[in-house]
């Protein structure tokens, strides 16, 4: 408890800390947590990792790198997950940390919004303003506003979309995260801004087309729950 405390209190600072101005954003921060790795558990996709902080102990999980025990390492983006559950290793953690471990090789820069942010605020997005994308070519093309209203019906299927990249989250449970719009649908009704999951790479303001797997009511635990998803998706020439 008292592990989750101090990283709750950090997470809490970093965004009182942001400032506020008129006319002008205020400059992101971003959360970082630092320790002594006392135990590696490695899985195919992540490496988790039992670290000694200054406040004490905790578990933390990053994409799948090579960790010595031993090793003094940094958490950048972390954000604390709650009775997270991890298939792989038959275990849940009553407190995991997931984040980006710092200066590790393939590792993307630390994001502004950290990945508090990146992971709580993934059904919501960016505000574009106008976009106006043409409608992808090809079996099972699909505007935006088409795979939210149709998702019951082509659950499971591929569907081939494009859109601008209006939000990026990359490195968050293993996986980059892309919000596409494409000028279909409405904020209204939440038909204009579909999520992605990918390994590719992209970044906000892209124009892509994205071929992937149509998936409804997922549940990736900790309350993190989507009504449709586009998974394994792969970037399209």
């Amino acid at each position: 408890m008292k592990s989750l405390l101090a990283i709750c209190l950090i997470l809490v600072a970093t965004c009182a800390g942001a400032g506020a101005g008129t006319g002008a954003a205020p400059a992101p921060a971003a959360t970082v947590i630092g320790g002594e790795v006392v135990e590696v558990l490695e899985v195919e996709s992540y490496t988790y990792l039992r670290l000694k902080t200054q406040n004490g102990e905790t578990w933390a999980a990053v994409n799948r790198t090579p960790v010595s025990k031993g090793a003094k390492v940094t958490i950048a983006n972390a954000t604390v997950m709650r009775n997270f559950e991890s298939k792989a290793l038959k275990r849940t953690f009553q407190t995991i940390v997931f984040g980006t471990l710092a200066g590790a090789p393939g590792t993307p820069p630390v994001a502004g919004s950290g990945a508090m942010g990146a992971h709580a605020g993934l059904a919501k997005g960016a505000e574009p303003g106008d976009v106006r994308v043409a409608k992808a070519r090809g079996a099972n093309a699909r505007t935006v506003a088409e795979i939210l209203t149709n998702a019951a019906k082509w659950k499971d299927q591929p569907v081939l979309v494009s859109g601008r990249v209006v939000k990026y989250n990359p490195g968050i449970m293993g996986k980059n995260w892309i919000h596409l719009r494409d000028g279909s649908g409405s904020a209204a009704d939440q038909t204009n801004d579909v999520l992605v999951t990918s390994m590719g790479q992209v970044k906000v303001g892209d124009i892509v087309t994205v071929k992937g797997i149509i998936r409804t009511d997922r549940d990736l635990g900790s309350g993190y729950t989507y009504k449709v998803l586009i998974e394994e998706a792969t970037l399209q020439p």
